[in-house]
Order: C-alpha cells, then sequence, then structure tokens
C-alpha cells in the first residue's frame, strides 16, 4: 500500500509539472549553448523569451510579427525553428492574471531579453522590471514606463492605416460603388488602435470627403467569432470594406469577407500587421483581403536583439514610421491593386515621408480636421 501511494505520489507531480508547462505555453530555460550561438559582448549566449497575450504568435498579424523577428535574428524560419527551446522560446498568457507570473519566471531563467507584446501588458512588465533593475526587458507599443531597463518600441500606424484608407476609397471609385459605406473593426481600446482608426479615416476621408464610415469596438485580441458577426452585419447592409486592427479577433472579418466573395459579393478586408493576403485565399489566385497594413514589429525585435549583442541596450523609446520603412502597406493582391491604385498610393506616401501630408495620431486632433466624423472613437 505504501508502495503504491508513493509512486501515485510521484506521478502526480510529473502530471503537475506537464500541466504547468501547458498553462505556461510550453516553454522551457534555454538550455545549453550550441554552435549556432549569437554571443553578447561578455561572450554569454543570446537568449529572448516572448510574452504574449491570449491571442499568442498563431494571431496571423502582431504577435507574428514579433516571432518572425526573433527567427530572422537567429537566421532561423517558421518552416525550421532550430533555435527554438534553446536560445529563443515564447510564452502564452491564458489571461491576464498570467501576465506578472510570465514575467516573473522569464525574469527568475535569466534571458538576456525578455519581450512583452501589447499595451496591455504594459503594468504588468513594470511592477516587475522595477523590482529587477539588472534585467533587461522590452514591449513593444508602450512609450511611457520610462524604465532603464526597458526598451520600448512604438509604430507610427496611423501612416500606414492613412495608406490603406487611400486605397480602400480608391478602389471603391474604380469598381464604380456609388456612396460606399467603409468600416474599421478595433480590438481592445486605447490609444495604439485610436491611431489605427483615425488613419484609415483620414485616408478614405482625402480621397472622398463625404464618405460613410462606421466602427466596432471588440473589447478583446482573441475572438474572431465577433468581427464575423459584426462584419457579416455591415456588409448585408451595403459596408464595401472593413480594415480590422483587433488581433485574431480580426480574422473573423477576413473569413465573412471570404464566404462573400465566394458567394460572388464585392466586399473586401483589409489586414493588419502582417501581410494576410494568404488568409483570405477563397481560391487558387484570389484573396478577400485586398491589402493590409504592414507594421513591421520583426524590426523592432531585431533592433532590439542586436543592442544586447553589440552592448549598446539601453532604456529608450524608439519609433517606426514611413520613413524609417517601420509601417507600409502590402501589395500581394496584384489581381485588386491596379498599379494606377498603387501608383497614387505610393505618391501619398511619398508626401506623407517628406512632411507634405500630416497624419493625426488621436481623436482630439483628428476631429478638429474638415470633414471627420464627430461620433466614431472610443477613448483615447
Amino acid at each position: 500500500m505504501k508502495k503504491f501511494i508513493g509512486v501515485l505520489a510521484i506521478l502526480l507531480l510529473v502530471a503537475g509539472t506537464v500541466f504547468a508547462n501547458g498553462q505556461q505555453g510550453g516553454a522551457s530555460a534555454p538550455a545549453a549553448a550550441s554552435s549556432s550561438a549569437i554571443k553578447d559582448p561578455q561572450g554569454n549566449d543570446i537568449t529572448v523569451r516572448l510574452l504574449t497575450d491570449a491571442s499568442g504568435i498563431d494571431d496571423k498579424s502582431f504577435n507574428a510579427a514579433a516571432w518572425r523577428g526573433i527567427l530572422r535574428f537567429y537566421g532561423d524560419t517558421l518552416d525550421n525553428p532550430k533555435g527554438r527551446g534553446s536560445f529563443y522560446d515564447v510564452v502564452t498568457a491564458a489571461n491576464q492574471d498570467m501576465y506578472v507570473p510570465n514575467i516573473q519566471q522569464a525574469t527568475d531563467e535569466k534571458y538576456s531579453l525578455i519581450v512583452a507584446t501589447g499595451f496591455t501588458l504594459a503594468d504588468a512588465l513594470k511592477s516587475v522590471a522595477e523590482n529587477n533593475p539588472d534585467q533587461k526587458y522590452m514591449i513593444v507599443d508602450v512609450d511611457w514606463l520610462g524604465l532603464p531597463n526597458i526598451l520600448e518600441a512604438v509604430y507610427a500606424e496611423q501612416e500606414g492605416s492613412y495608406l490603406v484608407g487611400v486605397i480602400a476609397a480608391l478602389k471603391a471609385k474604380a469598381d464604380g460603388i456609388q456612396n460606399p459605406k467603409f468600416g474599421f473593426i478595433g480590438g481592445v481600446p486605447g490609444s495604439t488602435i485610436t491611431k489605427f482608426e483615425v488613419g484609415y479615416i483620414q485616408g478614405i476621408l482625402s480621397v472622398i470627403p463625404d464618405a460613410q464610415i462606421v466602427d466596432y469596438y471588440a473589447n478583446t485580441w482573441d475572438n474572431p467569432a465577433l468581427a464575423k458577426t459584426q462584419a457579416k452585419n455591415w456588409y448585408d447592409s451595403g459596408v464595401y470594406i472593413i480594415y480590422s486592427a483587433a488581433g485574431a479577433t480580426g480574422n473573423g472579418t477576413i473569413a465573412q469577407a471570404k464566404e462573400y466573395r465566394t458567394q460572388g459579393k464585392n466586399v473586401w478586408a483589409i489586414g493588419v500587421d502582417s501581410d494576410q493576403y494568404a488568409d483570405g485565399l477563397y481560391t487558387d489566385t484570389d484573396s478577400a483581403v485586398l491589402t493590409s497594413m504592414l507594421k513591421k514589429v520583426e524590426n523592432s525585435l531585431v533592433y532590439g536583439l542586436n543592442a544586447i549583442k553589440d552592448g549598446s541596450f539601453k532604456g529608450e523609446v524608439i519609433r517606426f514610421d514611413l520613413k524609417s520603412d517601420g509601417v507600409g502597406y502590402a501589395t500581394t493582391n496584384t489581381k485588386a491593386l491596379t498599379s494606377d491604385i498603387t501608383s497614387q498610393v505610393d505618391a501619398v506616401k511619398a508626401d506623407i515621408v517628406s512632411g507634405k501630408i500630416k497624419v493625426t495620431a488621436s481623436y482630439a486632433d483628428s476631429k478638429k480636421l474638415p470633414g471627420f466624423p464627430q461620433n466614431l472613437g472610443a477613448q483615447d
């Protein structure tokens, strides 16, 4: 009987450990070095853990781009992440209660760099970083923490969104849509998502000053069903194009656009962060994703890891805009984006880079612009 109880205890301990690892995303501490290690100035292997919200690196947009940046730094690919588990890994939080424990666990395991993606992790990261001044951290989409051990990366989402707004309006005109309506679906409200929306609206209005625009906030990053339902309602009411900046939630918009284009309806989705053309394919050569606003989060991850590599890491805010190739738009859908459209958009891009066109980044500033809808937007 005692032997049975002893065996049972061991089994329960093993099961508990496996369960805990599963809850933490199955990540493990860095293993021993191999010949492919990248060293810091002290000769130590550079290791990094990526910490995400519940949408994880399979969101096909924001977190996926961060993961690509890590792979690029190590010379790996999505299909062959050779260094995963040895030099880099990822932990996905099932809910917000796991943010602090996940950050603390990575801190205890002494990664060279710990990266959090998204402003929803800001408070958790700050609380841990304040108590661990020797650990190096990085966060994307935050610029207000101001600690010497946190590198903060932000993007000019309003500039890239302006371009896809121009594309949406030009496509509506090219298709001869009368009184076109445009939609925007946001994830969790905040100043970052505000930049996506107001830039998009400004781009549309620059081409069609009296365009009708509607918006909706899902208040989550990982519920595609919400966006799909809203997209269906809008498409049914005559909305022509919907741009989603909502993480994995926005994939529901693409799913609905695919469904309707399969039925022959002329509606479009606009992707975000990553090029989501492939996600919109409904035939071998036709995609429901007209374009995507490219937010090149991978560039900031490479920047942070290179700072570890060359010993230049410091607490600072780095900004990526059109001029620095931090944002842009996808041209993969060549069947829908004619050269006439892209040439006009590239001219607009040049005007933004030169400063001829100023794109505002908040509701307060945007609503001072002539014709900007006063009834749209969540709080800044």
